[in-house]
């Protein structure tokens, strides 16, 4: 009996970082009332592991649906093996430059890190921090991917030469562990949900920052887990919500649920249309958690310069949604 209540109040302790037992659950696919895809449970690998010398596993997956014919690749389809789409360089980068500065990381640079959209354009330099990875196009031209799927935390800089207006798009995608669940071993669980974020500032060659990160961006979501109870999950107008969903960890992922919707042809694109997509939400860097990493802190002139303070983005649920499609134009 003593063992049976303490065991109690250390869930009840634990109850907001998860407590290891199973997810009791009697949800139903029924109870989903959406339009999304479900699939529940662990995904199967194909791709062991992007990024060996990461401190977690940074693999990739597929798994089928179980309410209609669909196959899902898990946590998202990337380019990272794919050398037509070029690598950020670093600001800091723990596998490989560790950059004091911005300036230092600036002079590292050269002509061949710019990636040509116009070549009448102007270079706009892109500073970006990303939870945990992304992949950016500037008028449908990728321009820099994450060198680091999964964790260390880094940040990157990229140039390119564009003409104005020009549209940015990012895909950016919370990694999991446990393929097809969205969670991570985590605060003494087994499967915890991750939590996602981006914050990028862009300047240009006089140095005037041209766009950050805010409220005026567009994100979409097509990707949610875990879920554990369906009934949680709702839409408004294109939104896909989570907002009333648990983010409490398990010990057993079997039954997690995932919901997922297919990524509209060229959403990359310039001009394409966004105007339907909800306005991204916004997060302090303490939601995020970036106050102990320099791959951040090093850049808070950049990234947190009181003028013009860029805010971290992601759509509703920072949580729960996992694979995020960014946009925004700049005009001026």
């Amino acid at each position: 009996m003593k063992y049976y209540l303490s065991s109690i109040f250390v869930c009840l302790a634990l109850l907001l970082q998860g407590c290891g037992e199973s997810v009791a659950t009697t949800t139903k696919v029924s109870d989903y009332k959406g339009t999304g895809s479900l699939t529940q449970g662990i995904a199967q690998t194909t791709v062991t592991n992007l990024f060996p010398d990461g401190h977690r596993v940074a693999a990739l997956g597929t798994i089928d649906s179980i309410n209609s014919q669909a196959t899902w690749a898990v946590p998202a389809v990337v380019n990272y093996t794919n050398d037509n789409f070029p690598i950020a360089p670093d600001l800091y980068n723990d596998y490989g430059h560790k950059y004091t500065d911005t300036q230092t990381a600036l002079s590292a640079l050269n002509e061949d890190n710019i990636v040509e959209v116009d070549t009448d354009g102007e270079v706009i330099t892109a500073y970006i921090f990303a939870d945990n990875y992304f992949e950016m196009y500037i008028n449908g031209v990728p321009v820099g991917k994450d060198p680091i799927p999964f964790t260390e935390f880094n940040s990157n800089i990229i140039q390119f030469k564009v003409n104005k207006p020009f549209d940015i798009a990012v895909l950016a995608v919370d990694w999991e562990e446990n393929l097809g669940t969205g969670t991570e071993l985590n605060r003494n669980v087994k499967a915890h949900p991750g939590d996602g974020g981006f914050v990028a500032v862009f300047k240009d060659e006089s140095n005037q920052t041209v766009a950050i990160t805010d409220g005026d961006w567009k994100a979409q979501n097509y990707y949610t887990s875990p879920i554990s109870d369906l009934s949680c999950l709702s839409e408004s107008g294109s939104a896909h919500l989570s907002t009333n969903c648990t983010i409490q960890g398990t010990d057993d992922a079997s039954q997690l649920y995932g919901v997922h919707w297919a990524i509209p042809t060229g959403w990359q694109q310039q001009g394409f249309d966004d105007s339907q997509w909800p306005a991204a939400n916004t997060f302090t860097n303490d939601t995020v958690g970036v106050d102990n990493k320099k791959s951040y802190t090093n850049f808070t002139d950049i990234f947190d310069d009181s003028n013009n303070d860029a805010q971290f983005i992601w759509s509703a649920n920072l949580n729960l949604d996992n694979k995020i499609l960014l946009r925004t134009t700049v005009n001026k």
